[in-house]
């Protein structure tokens, strides 16, 4: 699990910014608390990480300007995205980065291959990256 690093408050926001932040907290935490209702393992696992996605979806709108969102070019891991517009939170990006491959094994069927003590730490690592990014954004 990554180490707490430093935060960074983001610029000031408009109330519509401000709407979409917290609707883009809302859902991070609601597939958060998806993950912890999984029966299964490999189910807690995909949406831990799909948790985290979310959680990155709102550092990068915080992050990114609308003119930068609006532009069209190659599509690029989320991961890095988030570790190029926020480095503190690189290390984290860098964890869930790490998480991709097992997520397509399971995805395509591999569901055997995630423990559950596996899924919860996910779980629990996808719960402190929104707490780190909620405590970020104040």
């Amino acid at each position: 699990m990554p180490s707490h690093q430093p935060e960074r408050r983001a610029p000031q926001r408009t109330s519509e910014a401000t709407e979409r932040l917290r609707t883009g907290l809302h859902r991070a935490e609601t597939a958060i608390i998806e993950a912890e209702l999984a029966e299964r393992p490999s189910e807690r696992f995909l949406a831990a990480h799909h948790a985290a996605l979310q959680v990155a979806a709102v550092v990068l709108a915080l992050r990114t300007s609308p003119a930068a969102r609006g532009q069209r070019s190659r599509p690029r891991n989320a991961w890095r995205l988030v570790a190029d517009v926020a480095p503190e939170l690189g290390e984290w990006a860098g964890f869930f980065a790490a998480t991709e491959a097992k997520r397509d094994a399971v995805r395509a069927g591999a569901v055997s291959i995630v423990s559950s003590r596996e899924a919860d730490d996910l779980v629990r690592d996808a719960r402190a990256f929104l707490s780190l990014v909620e405590r970020s954004v104040g």
